[in-house]
Formats: structure tokens, C-alpha cells, sequence
């Protein structure tokens, strides 16, 4: 047994580079704030002035938790971390919005092997902007050394946001009606699901992460750490505008288009969405054919270049696209809801196409894809 003391340090967790990394990361949380915000950053809680959801008539809080999942190891195969901050908010908080909720405030957490103080200001800086994009208060967060645990160049991500809406305007599947239609909102790229089913494609080819990828236009890395896109604000301005009444909104993550869009439709309904009403990125169909993915297997894992979907009368579709791409994100109309009854009796329902019911344990409404996409 050697006689030389044991301190933190030699255990392998150094104080002084957290205490560095929070002084890095002072000014980019500055700017991810709100008026209600109390306090600063380094208390051992955030504070947030709820003075005006007192106000309110009945205020429901939303929360949401998640993470980023192993895109984190193409951020730091590519020693690149400011981007994975706004795949972690987008899908923190984008799920809040879903309800009808405006979230307010966020929370971090990282745990790395070693905290080297400009990695993780790098990530918390992408965390802030994203937060400042989406309009809500960063307003604490953690950083934990576990040496022995993760690998020195190695860190796992986390957050946790709070919302609130007023009773009355929730949204959900109480809303979706016989005759809505489907509008989708086109994602960014992959996002931040379906990478393990990623990473293992690429394995499998040997592709090198630097290799430039002509359909791409750009180096495969670039293409894996597109951030995922924030839809808070353009789907908050879509909610309020006095011309639209939008009954569901459906954030497209893990699960694919169908399964999430089931999630928010009422049991005895059926949703019809076609193939044909857009082209996925090359990305996803790079992935699918290097792989030899079946379509099912892809659908249900990638979003397949819809991030987001509402649900609303037929007659407002038009003013939500048009809000959605004056924001520059891209709307078309995907398809149509229906009672299933009605649905039957139509011929809306294809006799050679997966019929998805509920989702996450949600006993929602039926959806089917139809058709085939265009070619690029």
C-alpha cells in the first residue's frame, strides 16, 4: 500500500477545471434568459418569478426531460461540441409546445470523464444559444466528473424544462375533429434519433466521418451533426394567430411519423398521410440503401424529413403554411384525419398498408402511410 495521501485530484476529478469551465460559460448563459429569471448563474438552484402565471386562470405546468442520445459520439468523434446543445433543447423543449405550453425555463446536465474547461463551455454555449433561439431561461445546470466510469474524452448530455399554458388551450387529441388535416413541418435532417441505427450503417461501409459526400454537399460528419431544428417559437406564433385553431401538434422523434402522429389522435380515428406529398433528404435515403434498411424498419426509426406535425381544420391549413415558411421552414399538407367509420366507408384505408395504433403506451387513433415518395 503506498503511503502518498489520496486527494479528489488524484482520484481523477478536478474542482479548479469546473470552476474554470462555469467562468467560460458565464457570458453565453447570460444571454439565454427572461425578465422572470431571479438570481445568477453558480446558486444551487435556479429561480424563476412566477408572479404572472399567478395571474392566469388555470395554469397548467408541462415539463419535460431527455436527452441527445449517442449522437453525442459523432460530436466528439469530431472534437465538435457547440452544436449538440441545440439537438438537447430542441428536444426538451419542442415537446412542451406539443401541449400548447410556451416553456419557460431549462436545466443541464453533463457527465464527462475529465471536465476540460473549454469542451464543456462549448457545449453549454450551444445550449444557451439554442435556449436564446427558443426563448426560454437558462437558468442552472451541472457538470459531473465520473473518471472510471466514462472515458476521459467522453460526456453524456441531459435537460430538463418547464412550461405553462392555460387550461383551456391545451392541445391535444380532445381538439382533432372528423375532416382536420395533417400539415407537416420539415426537419433539419436526422435530428437526434435513430443514431445507433446510424452509427452502424456507417461502421458497416467503413465511410470515414471527413468522407465528402456529393449528395450531401458536404463531409458526412457535417451531414451526421446537423443540429436539430427548434420549432418553439414559429409553432407558438402558429397557435397564436387569430386565423389558425390548431388541435394537436405532434413532435416527430423516436417511434417515426406514424407512431408519434397516432399518439395525439383520439381512439376512433384514422389518419391517412402520403408518401407522395414530399421527397426525403438524401441523408435518409443514404442511410437506408448503404444499410439495406427496410422501409418499415426506417420509417419507425428516422423522421424521415418531418420534424414536426399539427393537426387542424382544412380551412386554416394554408395560413399555417404560410406562417411556418415565412419562418423558413418548410409546411405542405401531409394528409387527412377521418372517423374510422367514415374512414371505411370512404376507401381511405389502404388493404396493403400497415394500419399503426397508438403509440407509448397512449391508446390514440390509427395511422397509415400510403404511396411512394417522389424521386429527388
Amino acid at each position: 500500500m503506498s503511503d502518498a495521501p489520496i486527494t479528489y485530484a488524484s482520484a481523477g476529478v478536478d474542482v479548479e477545471a469546473g470552476d474554470k469551465a462555469v467562468e467560460l460559460m458565464k457570458a453565453s448563459v447570460r444571454r439565454a434568459t427572461r425578465p422572470e429569471v431571479v438570481g445568477g448563474l453558480g446558486g444551487f438552484a435556479g429561480m424563476f418569478d412566477a408572479s404572472a402565471i399567478a395571474r392566469m386562470t388555470r395554469p397548467i405546468l408541462a415539463t419535460s426531460t431527455d436527452g441527445v442520445g449517442t449522437k453525442v459520439a459523432i460530436a466528439q468523434a469530431l472534437d465538435v461540441h457547440d452544436t449538440i446543445g441545440f439537438d438537447l433543447v430542441g428536444m426538451v423543449v419542442d415537446d412542451i409546445v406539443v401541449c400548447g405550453a410556451e416553456p419557460l425555463f431549462m436545466t443541464d446536465y453533463i457527465a464527462t470523464g475529465k471536465v476540460v474547461p473549454e469542451r464543456i463551455a462549448a457545449i453549454v454555449g450551444g445550449i444557451a444559444r439554442a435556449c436564446e433561439e427558443a426563448g426560454v431561461a437558462l437558468v442552472g445546470g451541472e457538470t459531473a466528473e465520473h473518471p472510471g466510469l466514462l472515458e476521459p474524452d467522453e460526456y453524456d448530455v441531459a435537460g430538463a424544462a418547464t412550461g405553462v399554458v392555460e387550461y383551456a388551450a391545451v392541445l391535444g387529441p380532445q381538439r382533432v375533429a372528423d375532416g382536420d388535416v395533417v400539415v407537416a413541418l420539415a426537419s433539419s435532417g436526422l435530428h437526434s434519433n435513430g443514431y445507433s441505427l446510424v452509427r452502424r450503417v456507417v461502421a458497416s461501409t467503413g465511410w470515414a466521418l471527413d468522407r465528402h459526400v456529393e449528395d450531401f454537399g458536404r463531409t458526412l460528419g457535417e451531414e451526421l451533426l446537423e443540429p436539430t431544428r427548434i420549432y418553439t417559437k414559429p409553432l407558438l406564433e402558429i397557435i397564436a394567430d387569430d386565423g389558425v385553431d390548431v388541435h394537436a401538434l405532434s413532435h416527430v422523434t423516436g417511434g417515426g411519423l406514424a407512431a408519434n402522429l397516432a399518439r395525439v389522435l383520439p381512439t376512433g380515428t384514422f389518419a391517412r398521410v402520403d408518401r407522395a406529398t414530399w421527397t426525403p433528404p438524401a441523408v435518409f435515403r443514404t442511410v437506408q440503401d448503404l444499410g439495406r434498411v427496410p422501409q418499415a424498419d426506417i420509417e419507425r426509426t428516422l423522421n424521415q424529413g418531418i420534424g414536426f406535425v399539427a393537426v387542424l381544420p382544412e380551412a386554416h391549413a394554408d395560413r399555417a403554411i404560410e406562417l411556418s415558411e415565412a419562418r423558413g421552414i418548410r409546411a405542405w399538407r401531409l394528409g387527412e384525419v377521418a372517423t374510422e367509420e367514415r374512414a371505411q366507408a370512404d376507401g381511405l384505408v389502404a388493404p396493403d398498408a400497415e394500419v399503426v395504433r397508438g403509440a407509448k403506451g397512449v391508446d390514440g387513433g390509427a395511422v397509415q402511410v400510403v404511396g411512394q415518395h417522389p424521386t429527388a
